[in-house]
């Protein structure tokens, strides 16, 4: 692949954008379903997400600075795009986020694209019961294995913060895994 700099300018130049396009889906369509798949569990949402999130950044690739590594924009745009599903069924269902995450967790185990075994349904539980930051937290450093200061920029937040919330988040996991 091209280096970054001249990738985002085939995304922005229109004789190259439709091509350029099709491949940062190709390059990043799997990556960002399973970041999306961690936050909002359900496969169905996860799907509308990821379209919702390819859609905002064909809409918005020009007015991307490149003050941040492309990848981290997607991840920041997807995580908003997340968030802002768990909001829309949380209102649509008339109860609160939390809810929503855990109703959605107890549909895992009916869920034909979860092929996990018992102990990742409990781990997902246990993320389940974190605060929506923690979540975040937890999964772009577990899961993808994310640098504190790559999260940062996506989160747009401190990397002290973060340290201290996945520790938080590591310890609760732990003990919601030891007691249940």
């Amino acid at each position: 692949m091209i280096n970054e700099k001249e990738f985002i300018n085939q995304l922005k130049t229109p004789e190259t954008s439709e091509q350029a396009f099709r491949e940062l889906i190709s390059l990043y369509k799997e990556r960002l379903y399973w970041h999306i798949r961690k936050i909002v569990i359900s496969h169905d949402d996860a799907d509308d997400v990821l379209q919702n999130t390819f859609i905002k950044v064909y809409r918005s690739i020009q007015n991307f600075k490149g003050d941040s590594k492309l990848y981290s924009w997607l991840y920041r745009i997807a995580t908003n795009e997340s968030i802002t599903q768990i909001n829309k069924n949380a209102k649509r269902l008339q109860t609160n986020n939390e809810t929503v995450q855990q109703t959605a967790i107890n549909n895992l185990a009916s869920d034909v694209y979860f092929d996990g075994d018992e102990i990742q349904f409990k781990l997902q539980q246990a993320i389940a019961t974190l605060p929506q930051k923690q979540q975040l937290v937890f999964n772009m450093k577990y899961f993808d294995d994310l640098k504190y200061s790559e999260i940062a920029e996506i989160l747009e937040t401190s990397e002290g913060a973060l340290k201290a919330s996945y520790h938080i988040a590591a310890k609760k996991i732990q003990s919601y895994l030891t007691s249940n």
